[in-house]
């Protein structure tokens, strides 16, 4: 038999993912599984959007141009004026879902062996789409006891070397939910206009902000023209994780030149998704205000009751639906795999990530959990009472 590619082996699975065989045999063995494992929204998808599919009468479902359909473009320019962002359309290309978005900056970008520096806990398929490029990531720990606020710039410049190409993060943050602040940002700033490297920012859940708290985007940072590339999204949004559609943002003409190489190779993004997403620019801002009004709840929910357990320990996050629990345990892989194999509540339990897939460093995070808050409240608190009975008899609590 041919060797398969070492490439392939080096490839990680998805911790968001990985449970689903025992998950399904939970399920299958009668019991209840809340799924807080995986940042699929239950809020509907905007009635317009559904309206619009319902309504299209197509007779031929075309390719639409490599870097996207003409008017979505110029739609989405209006989408980011509103917030504050300006661009042309030749400064956006559509990509299949924000996950090609960043495969293409890396690709674009890097060249295989070069370094990208990112903070840890960042979204799992990172490592995926790191492999993919050839490229090493290259961790800067945060920590669950200030709330996972970026690390001081000295960490990041002490892991800088001549390979190093770009700082990627997640703002807010997937798996944290926590919010860079314009001051850490402008830090940033210094620190890759200082040593030449690209600020590559996934700004996919900037509508989901709560307590007041105010989004700053890379694109807005004083001399980063040449620098910044923001990877976006409407699967969260819009609710539409299904709909396959993000963008590559950047005002650098070279950068978006080349990435053209790579959507050209690949035809185009999908024709329904981009219609759905077309349509979706016109949801009224009454539908995002009941989302976060209701992200809110869930979070405070999932959140205060994560804290009243017995020795764990939760952030309260400032954006996004996910959070990063700190359990008394001594496996968070172990933990998770055996609440659905062996543990039940009222013939209940509870899917999670395990928080070691969100981390590049050995050994972090091992007694950390990502939970995501994306079912309704009767759901979240029956999760949490679950939760609770489940570190009581749980084999390798530590205290």
């Amino acid at each position: 038999m041919p060797n398969i590619s070492s490439k392939a082996v080096a490839m990680p699975s998805s911790p968001i993912r990985k449970l689903v065989p025992f998950s399904e045999a939970a399920k299958a063995a009668g019991k209840t599984v809340y799924h807080l494992n995986i940042g699929q929204p239950d809020i509907e998808t905007p009635e317009i959007v559904r309206e619009k599919m319902k309504a299209l009468d197509i007779k031929v479902i075309e390719y639409s141009n490599s870097d996207g359909i003409g008017s979505y473009k110029k739609g989405l320019t209006g989408y980011y004026a509103s917030k504050d962002i300006t661009l042309t359309p030749q400064q956006l290309m559509i990509t299949t879902g924000g996950s090609e978005a960043l495969i293409f900056t890396f690709m674009t970008c890097m060249n295989l062996g070069d370094e990208v520096i990112i903070p840890e806990p960042f979204y799992a398929n990172y490592n995926g789409f790191a492999v993919m490029a050839g490229v090493n990531v290259v961790p800067v720990t945060s920590y669950i006891e200030t709330g996972f606020a970026l690390p001081p710039i000295s960490a990041f410049e002490e892991k800088i070397t001549p390979k190093t190409k770009a700082i990627v993060i997640c703002n807010p943050g997937n798996p944290t939910g926590y919010l860079y602040s314009k001051e850490e940002l402008e830090q940033l700033r210094e620190l890759v206009i200082k040593h030449d490297l690209f600020l590559i920012a996934d700004e996919v859940y900037r509508e989901f902000m709560y307590d007041g708290a105010i989004p700053h985007s890379v694109m807005n940072l004083e001399g980063l023209d040449n620098h910044a590339i923001m990877i976006d999204s409407v699967s969260k949004r819009y609710s539409m994780c299904g709909a396959r559609i993000g963008a590559l943002v950047t005002r650098n003409a070279e950068v978006m030149a080349m990435a053209m190489k790579f959507a050209q190779a690949r035809l185009s993004p999908p024709t329904f998704g981009q219609i759905a997403s077309e349509a979706a620019l016109d949801t009224p801002q009454e539908y995002f205000d009941g989302v976060v009004a209701e992200y809110v709840k869930r979070r405070d929910i999932l959140v205060s009751g994560l804290n009243a357990i017995p020795g764990v320990m939760c952030p309260n996050p400032k954006g996004a639906f996910y959070c990063i629990a700190r359990l008394p345990i001594d496996n968070a892989d172990k933990f998770c795999q055996w609440m659905l194999e062996d543990f039940s509540h009222n013939n209940q339990t509870v899917m999670m990530a395990p928080a070691t897939g969100f981390y590049a460093t050995p050994g972090a995070g091992t007694n950390e959990v990502r939970l995501a808050y994306v079912l309704n409240e009767d759901a979240l608190r029956n999760a949490v009472e679950c939760l609770r009975h489940a570190l009581e008899v749980y084999p390798g609590r530590t205290h």
